[in-house]
Order: C-alpha cells, then structure tokens, then sequence
C-alpha cells in the first residue's frame, strides 16, 4: 500500500471502502499490462517521429524523456510483479509518482509542439495525448484522483500552448480541455464506485455460501476450506492443530418442548459462547442441526482438551428462553490433533467423529481424544454396535 501523503490522497478510493478492497484497488494500477505497453510504445513513437523531423532541442529532450521514463516505469513494474506474489515491495509510491511524471512527459510534448506552431507535430501530439487519455482513465480506474492528475499534467499543457500559438482558432481549446477533464474524471469516479460495489457484493455472496445463515459460524463449504489449508499448512510446519467435534446431548428435548424457535435461540447463544473463546484465526463451524466443528491452530494435545472443558463448562451455562423459561445445554466432544505429513482433512474428521462416539458412549458431557489407532478401533466399535475401549 502507499506510504506518502500524497500517493495516499491520490489513491483513496473513499472512506467507506474495506481494507482489502483498497488493496485490490491499488492491485489493479499494476495490471492491464496491454494498456500500459500501448502507452509506452505511442509516446516513444510520437516523440521519436517528432524529433526525427525536427531535430531540435525541445524535442530531441522531449524523446530523451519519454525513453527513459519508459525504462525505469517497466523496470519498476517487473519488479513489482515479481516480489507482489512473494509479498515483497512492489515500490508503489515511486510507481505512481512515474505515472505523474509520464502524464507530465506528454503534456509537455504537446506544449513544445504548440509553441513551436509546428502544426503538423501538434496535431501528432494532441492526438496521442487525447487516446492516452482514455487509457489513462480506464487503466487506473482503482484510483480516481490519480486519474484526475494524470489527466490534469498531460492535456493541461495543451491549454497553456494554445495561448502562443497566435492563432484564435485554437482558443477552443480552452473549452474542450476543461470539459474532457472533469468528464473523465466523473467518469473514473463513477467506475470506481461501480468496481468497489461490485466486489463488496461478490464479497457478501462469498461469504454467504461459506456461512451458516442461523449462527453466522462457518457452514460445511467453509469449514472444508479452513481444514484444507490448515492440513495444508500443518504439512510443512512443525505446530499442532486441533479438531473439535461437538455434538449436543439435549437438543432435540429442548425443541420438542420448547418449539423450534427455542432451539434457534440455544443454537446461537451456543454459537456466540463458542466464537468467543476463539482466536482470530480459529474456526468454527455448524454442521448439521445441532452439531459444530471448532478448529484451532497451533495447539497440542493439553490445550486442546483444556479447551474442550472450557467449551462444556461454557455450555452448561443456562439459557433464557423468549418466556423467561432457562434452561441447560450438555455437549459431547470428541478431538483430533492435526499432525504430521501424512494428515488429511478427512483423516482429521473420521478421528474426531470416533473421539466423538465414545464421548456418546460414555454418557455424554465429556471430553474425548484419539490418536490414529485409537481412532481405527473406535470407529470398527462403532459399526459393530459395541462400545470401544476407554
């Protein structure tokens, strides 16, 4: 993101926008790559045709310009391009100050050639700096007030030519060029919106598809998301994670006298006491009706069942009802710990469901944990009927 004053103004894309739509946002000045190379090679086209047929001064520094602030933008975007994926600098303050200063190298062209009355070359000129435009404003369209300069610094100087050109004609231009400017820069502003409303409404679908829609916890889709990175991530590193499986023990009394619209409720005081003893960066999930999977990371076999009891004695706190009616919840928990190279979110799940069944079998209320054999036993004792060994 950018650290300067300035290039922070320049990229704010309104208070109302979240942190990683801003990120996006500033993504996105570094893409559309056939833009940026269709503006780089017209510039050095123009300027070196120019000075070509009029090797003068002004233009010769106009093409000396243009090329190397054509070498250092693409350095700096490859650079850029290449740490982005490995979260090193991409430098994005020195990349928009060049964007300035490349706006800046077209309008001065433009102004070289109108004081010059070279008419021929100022036709040249203005046209590549009136195309550049558009592209200006649809390659930067994350950054609206970024749009607003570039097109300021490049076709300004076209306003400020026509004033030596001794001609009236060209007073026109005193009009058009203020117009282009505020149009295109309300038009930056409005695909801005646009883009952000866009992307906070994809936001909001995926977040939907990957929550529970009663408790706002994880649902399946998100869950297996979250389980596939951490058995990812625990893959290559040397920390422990842990899977919770939790079932409650009263739940189905509690609707059936109750109603439903007391389960729910139970359902999300439940939800909300188990979200609050969570990190940030932990899981938790509703899987079924009354089901719920919590996943934490970083955490051994001790701190997993201190968590468990943590989660019992939470729920075991009463509940009040719409009625004033206050009632208790149990839960039977079975854990998994997440280690090795081998584990695999399914193995993780079948080993806290066999954890879970003999918490059931003990009565419930409880707290049980499993290893990889254990876990093989407890699930053949589940298919046969029996219960397994403690």
């Amino acid at each position: 993101m950018p650290k300067w004053r300035l290039t922070r103004w320049l990229t704010h894309s309104g208070p109302d926008t979240p942190a990683d739509i801003r990120s996006a946002l500033i993504a996105s000045l570094f893409g559309t790559l056939p833009i940026f190379a269709g503006g780089v090679i017209n510039t050095l086209m123009i300027s070196g045709v120019v000075a070509w047929r009029r090797p003068e001064p002004l233009y010769i520094s106009w093409l000396l310009l243009e090329v190397i602030l054509a070498i250092v933008r693409v350095t700096i975007l490859r650079s850029a391009l290449r740490a982005a994926p490995k979260g090193g600098n991409t430098h994005t303050d020195i990349y928009i100050l060049l964007a300035l200063l490349w706006a800046f190298s077209v309008g001065y062209g433009v102004f070289i050639t109108f004081l010059n009355g070279d008419w021929l070359a100022a036709t040249l000129a203005g046209v590549s700096c009136g195309a550049m435009a558009g592209g200006i404003c649809f390659r930067n369209y994350g950054a609206p007030r970024l749009v607003g300069a570039m097109i300021f610094l490049s076709l300004g100087p076209m306003c400020l030519g026509a004033l030596f050109t001794g001609e009236y004609v060209t007073a026109i231009v005193f009009i058009q060029i203020p117009f282009y400017l505020v149009s295109m820069s309300i038009a930056s502003h409005r695909l801005n919106r646009i883009l952000v409303s866009t992307m906070l409404a994809e936001r909001a679908s995926e977040r939907r598809a990957s929550e529970d829609a009663l408790t706002g916890l994880a649902n399946r889709t998100g869950l297996q998301a979250a389980l596939e990175r951490v058995c990812a991530s625990e893959r290559s590193h040397d920390s422990d994670a842990a899977l919770l499986y939790v079932d409650m023990d009263d739940f189905k009394r509690i609707n059936d006298t109750y109603g439903h619209a007391a389960g729910d409720l139970v359902l999300t005081t439940t939800a909300q006491r188990m979200r609050g003893m969570l990190r940030v960066d932990d899981v938790a999930a509703r899987i079924g009706g009354d089901e719920f999977i919590v996943l934490v990371t970083g955490i051994d076999t001790t701190a997993a069942l201190r968590l468990g009891e943590h989660l019992l004695r939470d729920a075991s706190q009463p509940i009040a009802l719409a009625d004033g009616t206050r009632v208790c919840v149990g839960l039977s928990i079975g854990i998994s710990i997440i280690s090795g190279p081998q584990r695999s979110a399914q193995t993780a799940l079948d080993l806290a469901d066999a954890a879970l069944y003999r918490a059931k079998a003990r009565g419930g209320r409880c707290c049980e944990i499993v290893g990889d054999d254990e876990g093989q036993d407890a699930a053949l004792a589940r298919a046969s009927g029996e219960p397994a060994a403690a």
